[in-house]
C-alpha cells in the first residue's frame, strides 16, 4: 500500500496524504478524492471521482490548487485518461480542468460556458444587470466538447448517460453509470442547495429534482459529502424544504410589502447571519419564481432591491 494510505472501515480505502485531500475508494472503479477546500458552501471540501480502472474519466476536477492536482494526478497514476466532465461552471468544480486538461490529454466535456442554460427569465435579468453574487462563476470555463440532455457518452470507464439539471446553475450536468447518478451540486446529503439568481433559477431547480425523483437511481453522487443512499428521500425533502421556504416567504408578504433584505431576515431567522448573503440569494430565487407565476410582483419592477407584494 502506497505512502500515505491506510485501511478504513467497511472496507474502504482513504489517504490523508501529503496534498490535504482525502481518497475514497467507493466501489472497485470509483474513487472520490476530496479537494482540500472546506467551508460552509463545499462541506468537507469538492468531490473529484475518478471512474474506471485501465482506462479514465474524471468528474469534476475541483478548484485550482496544486496541492489537489498533486493527489489527482498521484491517483491516475499515468493511466490514460479518456474525458475530464464537468458537473457545472462553479471554480471549486472546474477551476482545475485545464491544468488537468493539459497534464493529461483528455478532451473537457461540458454543457457549455459559463451562463450557458439560463432560463429566459435569467437571461433578462442578466442582462438587465443583475450580477451573480460573486459565489464563484468560472468565467475562463471553456469545454472543447458540449454535451447534450440525453446523449449517451462512450468514456474508458463505459457509457455515461447525460442529463441536463439546471437550477443551481443553467449549465448544471449529470452523469449517469448503471443505476448511479452524479448529481454535482443538485442534490447533497449534508446541506440544502444555493439557487443564486441570474445563473440559478429556482424553477429550474425544482423541475430537476423531480426529473431527478424520476430516474430510479439507488445512490446518487453529490459534488460535495458523502454519496446519497436513499434518493428517493433525500429529493423529497429537499424539494419539501423549498415549498416550505415558498410558504413562508408567502406568508410574511402577507403582512405587507417586504424587501428581499427584510424576507431573509424573517424566513432564516435561525440561520446565522454570517449565512444570510447566500440566503439571500434564495430568497430573490423563489421571489423570481414566484413572479413568474403570477404570485408576487414588484414596483417598480422585479429585481434584487424592490419590494415585493402578494398579487
Amino acid at each position: 500500500m502506497a505512502k500515505g494510505y491506510r485501511k478504513s472501515g467497511a472496507g474502504r480505502q482513504r489517504i490523508w496524504g501529503e496534498w490535504g485531500d482525502i481518497m475514497q475508494q467507493l466501489a472497485a472503479d470509483l474513487v472520490c478524492l476530496v479537494a482540500p477546500n472546506p467551508g460552509p458552501l463545499t462541506g468537507p471540501g469538492t468531490n473529484t471521482y475518478i471512474l474506471g480502472t485501465a482506462v479514465l474519466t474524471i468528474i469534476d476536477p475541483g478548484p485550482d490548487d496544486p496541492r489537489h492536482l498533486a493527489a489527482l494526478l498521484a491517483v491516475i497514476g499515468g493511466r490514460p485518461v479518456s474525458h475530464v466532465l464537468v458537473t457545472h461552471a462553479h471554480r471549486d468544480h472546474s477551476a482545475l480542468t485545464p491544468a488537468l486538461a493539459t497534464a493529461t490529454g483528455a478532451p473537457v466535456c461540458a454543457f457549455g460556458r459559463a451562463g450557458a442554460g439560463r432560463s429566459a427569465t435569467m437571461a433578462r435579468l442578466a442582462a438587465q444587470g443583475l450580477a451573480d453574487d460573486g459565489e464563484g462563476l468560472d468565467h475562463t470555463h471553456s469545454p472543447a466538447i458540449a454535451l447534450r440532455d440525453g446523449q449517451v457518452l462512450d468514456t474508458g470507464a463505459g457509457p455515461l448517460r447525460i442529463l441536463h439539471i439546471p437550477g443551481h446553475l443553467g449549465d448544471h450536468l449529470a452523469f449517469g453509470r448503471g443505476d448511479a447518478v452524479f448529481v454535482g451540486d443538485t442534490v447533497m446529503a449534508w446541506s440544502s442547495t444555493i439557487v443564486s439568481p441570474p445563473d440559478g433559477d429556482m424553477g429550474q431547480y425544482m423541475a430537476s429534482l423531480d426529473r431527478l425523483a424520476g430516474a430510479g437511481a439507488a445512490v446518487l453522487y453529490p459534488g460535495h459529502g458523502s454519496p446519497v443512499t436513499d434518493p428517493a428521500a433525500r429529493i423529497a425533502a429537499l424539494a419539501a424544504h423549498r415549498r416550505g421556504r415558498e410558504a413562508a416567504i408567502l406568508t410574511a408578504l402577507s403582512q405587507g410589502p417586504a424587501t428581499i433584505a427584510a424576507l431573509t431576515a424573517l424566513v432564516y431567522r435561525d440561520t446565522h447571519a454570517t449565512l444570510w448573503p447566500a440566503a439571500g440569494r434564495n430568497v430573490m430565487a423563489h421571489l423570481f419564481d414566484l413572479a413568474d407565476r403570477n404570485r408576487v410582483r414588484a414596483d417598480p419592477g422585479t429585481g434584487p432591491d424592490a419590494p415585493y407584494e402578494l398579487i
